[in-house]
C-alpha cells in the first residue's frame, strides 16, 4: 500500500508543466507566467507632477505660512499633454496639472489647496521640501526591470503593470483541459425522475466545479455506462480535447466494474491502494497520446477529498504555479478524535479563529460516515497523520483550507 506522500509525488511527476505559448494580454488572464516580464520603458518617463498645483524650487518656499505667505510670479501653465516645459526662473512658479512634466530646475509641487490659486502671482501658504508631490523619473519601473515574475497568475493587476511596461504579449502556460466523467449505469442526471436502484450523479458536477476552481478549462461528460464498449468509446472520444481525464466510479472489486479492463489497452494506468481515509483505491496513468487520467472513487466524499489531495496540486503543476499544494494552517482540535493508526485520515472540519488568537477546528461529520452534508458544511480538512490513533482536545492539526 502506498502512502499519501508517495502517491502525490507520482501525480506531480506525471503532471509536468504544459508547454508555454505567447498570448495577447486579455487571453493571458488566469494563466500563469512562464517567464519573467521586463519593462520596455521608464515609468514615469520624466519627473511628473503628482497633483494639480504650482511647480517651484522648494528652497524658495522656505518659511511660507498661511499668515506669512511667499509670493511668486506665475510665468506659465503646463498640462499633461504639453511636450515642452519652460525652465525654472528664480522667484517664479509654473501652474501645473497632475501628470505634467516638471519644468527644468523645479523640484517640488505646491498643491492648489496650499495657495490662493493666483493667476499672475500666487501666494504660497505652506513650504514644501525637495521632491514633494513629484513622481520621479523611473520611480515606478525602469526599462529592463522585472515587473512580473515567472509563476505569477495573470490578473487585472498584472495586466495593468505589464501594459504600462509596454508589453502587449506575455509567455504563459495554458490552463489544463480537463474532461470529467462519472461511470455507472445507476447514475441519473439531477432534475430527472429517479427510479428504484438509481442515484443522482453528484460527482461529475462537483468535480467539474472543483477543476474550474483550480483554474482548468473543464468539459463535463454526462454519466457513462458501465458497458465496456460504451465506456471505451466515451474515453477515446475525449482524448482529442483532453490534457487530463478525471473519472469517478467503477473502482470497487465487484464484477460489474469495468474501468480497469477498458483502460488496459488504451494506455498505462496503475490502480493502487493508498493509505488514506476516506478513499483508498485510486488509478493514475496516461491514455492515448499522453493524456493524464485520474480514476477516483465513486463515493462522493472520497472523490472530492482525493481531488483536493492529489488532483488539484497536479493541475496547478501543469498550469505552472510556483506553489502547487493547497494552503494549510495549524488549528487546535476542539474535541478528542480517534483515527486508524495505519492510514492518514482527512477529517471534514470547520476552521475558525484569527491569526492573533489562533485557529481551532471542529469536526462536522463522523469520520466513519461519508455524508455529503458534512462535506458541504466544512471549510477544510484536518489531517490526522499515520501513526496517530488518538488526537487529544487542544492538539494542533494541519488543516487544508478549501479554495472556494
Amino acid at each position: 500500500m502506498k502512502t499519501v506522500a508517495e502517491h502525490l509525488a507520482e501525480c506531480l511527476e506525471l503532471a509536468t508543466p504544459l508547454p508555454p505559448f505567447e498570448a495577447v494580454l486579455q487571453d493571458a488572464v488566469g494563466c500563469i507566467l512562464a517567464d519573467d516580464v521586463r519593462a520596455t520603458v521608464n515609468v514615469p518617463f520624466a519627473d511628473l507632477a503628482a497633483c494639480d498645483g504650482y511647480a517651484v524650487l522648494s528652497s524658495e518656499t522656505n518659511g511660507a505660512r498661511p499668515r506669512h505667505p511667499v509670493d511668486l510670479r506665475v510665468i506659465d501653465e503646463v498640462f499633461a499633454s504639453s511636450f515642452d516645459t519652460p525652465p525654472h526662473v528664480e522667484g517664479s512658479a509654473v501652474r501645473i496639472a497632475s501628470g505634467s512634466k516638471m519644468p527644468g530646475g523645479a523640484d517640488a509641487v505646491v498643491p492648489l489647496t496650499s495657495t490662493n490659486q493666483g493667476v499672475a502671482e500666487v501666494e504660497i501658504r505652506h513650504e514644501v521640501g525637495a521632491g514633494a508631490n513629484v513622481r520621479g523619473f523611473a520611480q515606478d519601473m525602469g526599462a529592463g526591470d522585472i515587473v512580473a515574475t515567472k509563476g505569477t497568475r495573470v490578473s487585472a493587476r498584472t495586466i495593468a503593470v505589464v501594459a504600462a511596461a509596454g508589453r502587449d504579449r506575455v509567455l504563459v502556460r495554458p490552463a489544463p483541459r480537463v474532461v470529467v466523467m462519472s461511470i455507472g449505469d445507476e447514475l441519473v442526471e439531477p432534475g430527472q425522475p429517479l427510479s428504484p436502484g438509481k442515484t443522482y450523479d453528484a460527482n461529475s458536477h462537483a468535480l467539474t466545479a472543483a477543476a474550474k476552481n483550480a483554474g482548468a478549462m473543464v468539459y463535463r461528460v454526462p454519466a457513462v455506462s458501465d458497458h465496456k464498449q460504451e465506456l471505451r468509446d466515451a474515453i477515446e472520444d475525449q482524448l482529442v480535447r483532453a490534457d487530463v481525464i478525471i473519472t469517478t466510479g467503477g473502482l470497487s472489486y465487484g464484477g460489474g466494474d469495468t474501468v480497469k479492463e477498458v483502460l488496459s489497452p488504451l494506455g498505462s494506468v496503475r490502480f493502487d491502494n493508498v493509505a488514506m481515509t476516506p478513499g483508498r483505491q485510486i488509478g493514475l496513468g496516461t491514455v492515448g497520446d499522453g493524456a493524464i487520467i485520474f480514476c477516483l472513487p465513486g463515493e462522493p466524499v472520497a472523490a472530492l477529498i482525493a481531488f483536493e489531495v492529489f488532483v488539484r496540486p497536479a493541475l496547478r503543476n501543469m498550469a505552472g504555479y510556483a506553489s502547487v499544494e493547497s494552503r494549510t494552517i495549524l488549528a487546535r482540535a476542539s474535541r478528542l478524535m480517534e483515527s486508524s493508526a495505519e492510514e492518514r485520515e482527512f477529517v471534514r472540519v470547520r476552521v475558525h479563529g484569527d491569526p492573533n488568537a489562533g485557529y481551532a477546528c471542529d469536526p462536522v461529520a463522523d469520520g466513519g460516515q461519508p455524508l455529503l452534508t458534512g462535506l458541504g458544511g466544512a471549510n477544510g480538512l484536518a489531517i490526522i497523520p499515520e501513526g496517530a490513533a488518538v488526537v487529544a482536545e487542544g492538539e494542533h492539526l494541519e488543516c487544508i483550507i478549501f479554495n472556494g
